[in-house]
């Protein structure tokens, strides 16, 4: 581990002596509070919102120590979303650094020495004008690997313009697919692009380089798009379009609404129960539940009846409460669930049994998932406010007091 508490700009690389830790060596402290399968692993996640922060959580979940950088807080400003109920940031510490200063961006770099993994989830080329681009960062620790998160990609006409999740959705054929035929298209929250196609591949992606680090002893960088993370999950139904099953009209389909068998209905309450009885002995379940007779009914994948259909089902769910449509369909296997709200999800009698959330921090949080028999994964910390964790965070990943003192000194750094 380097002594030099900061890099002259242009000569980082000569300063550093790149002794990393065993990845083994797990501090004793460490290994009595952390008991996720990624215990041990270090990820440096760079300061940002949406799905690179859902990552970095999703790490800490399972057991690594991310260290999180962020901007030095404005005094007097206070922050969009509490840091108790910023989520995307449990499980991690945070360090605040002002990357405009040298002393700072030196300072990443000294972390990036011990570190696995980065994250970051800036505009291509930004964290190049930091001196934080991969050339920089891979010259301190050529294990590391570095992963990077855009809407659009690195590279392409796109790559600099802004978006949201539902701009890369709408690029890749998803959001077209979605929602009724005389309506827009309704944005599913940003569950498919920030958190399926980015986040996830993202997490993916970090995981398999490191495999690979440690056979080969060389890092590498990642470019995690979202536009392509999203086309990867059309994968089925850019098939299904090529083979002539899927047409480009919404609710039309098998899984977009269309099947009669595949949707939501309102209930008599004016609460919703959702079927998805898509296999014939599954759907003959649904329609005995339902009190019809499939001889009575047009063919189940009669695409020409299924308007009827769905008026004809719609008006028999109307009929019962959702409760009462779901007690009437438990343990037939129907494919029938009651539709929830976000209020009402966590009583379900299933969610309770899995303890699928859990009370921490005087909140509700979403438990870690998924679960493993013999390294669990845990809620460990609370999100931190930035700066939370600024020296203690420091000292851990081996930078000297000193060095925190100065950087300190210099307005470089802020610390609680």
């Amino acid at each position: 581990m380097t002594s030099c508490p900061f890099i002259a700009e242009g000569d980082r690389a000569a300063n550093f002596i790149v002794t990393r830790r065993d990845p083994t060596d797990v501090r004793e402290e460490e290994s009595s509070i952390v008991t996720g399968p990624l215990q041990g692993f270090r990820v440096v996640e760079m300061g940002g919102i949406g799905p690179a922060p859902f990552a970095g959580a999703l790490l800490g979940d399972l057991g690594a120590d991310v260290l999180r950088v962020d901007r030095i807080p404005k005094p007097g400003v206070e922050p969009d979303l509490p840091a108790q109920f910023d989520f995307y940031n449990r499980n991690k510490r945070s360090v605040a650094l002002d990357l405009k200063q040298p002393q700072a961006i030196a300072t990443v770099l000294k972390l990036l020495v011990q570190a696995d993994a980065l994250i970051e989830g800036f505009r291509p080329s930004v964290m190049e004008r930091l001196g934080l681009g991969p050339d920089a960062c891979h010259a301190v620790n050529p294990r590391l690997v570095y992963a990077r998160m855009t809407g659009w990609g690195q590279e392409g006409p796109m790559s600099q313009e802004a978006g949201h999740d539902i701009n890369y959705l709408a690029l890749t054929g998803a959001l077209h697919c979605l929602g009724d035929t005389d309506r827009p298209p309704p944005p599913p929250l940003n569950l498919v692009a920030d958190l399926g196609g980015g986040a996830l591949y993202l997490t993916v992606g970090l995981l398999s380089a490191a495999m690979e680090a440690q056979r080969s002893g060389k890092g590498q960088t990642i470019d995690v798009a979202m536009i392509d993370g999203v086309t990867h999950l059309m994968s089925a139904f850019q098939a299904f379009r090529q083979q002539g099953s899927w047409t480009e009209r919404r609710a039309e389909n098998v899984v977009d609404g269309g099947a009669p068998f595949y949707r939501s209905y309102a209930t008599k309450d004016g609460r919703f129960i959702a079927v998805g009885a898509i296999e014939p002995h599954f759907y003959a379940n649904l329609l005995k539940v339902m009190g019809l007779s499939d001889d009575r009914l047009p063919d189940q994948n009669d695409r020409v009846a299924w308007p009827q259909m769905r008026e004809r089902f719609a008006n028999i769910f109307a009929g019962r409460t959702r409760d009462e449509w779901v007690a009437a369909a438990t343990g037939h296997d129907a494919c029938l669930a009651p539709v929830l709200t976000i209020d009402e999800a966590p009583s379900h009698p299933q969610m309770q049994a899995r303890s699928v959330y859990a009370m921490f921090d005087g909140v509700r949080h979403p438990g870690p998932a998924p679960r493993f028999s013999r390294t669990p994964s845990e809620l460990r910390t609370p999100p931190p406010s930035p700066g939370r964790d600024s020296r203690q965070a420091l000292a851990d990943w081996g930078v000297l007091p000193d060095h925190i003192d100065a950087l300190e000194t210099a307005g470089a750094m802020a610390a609680e």
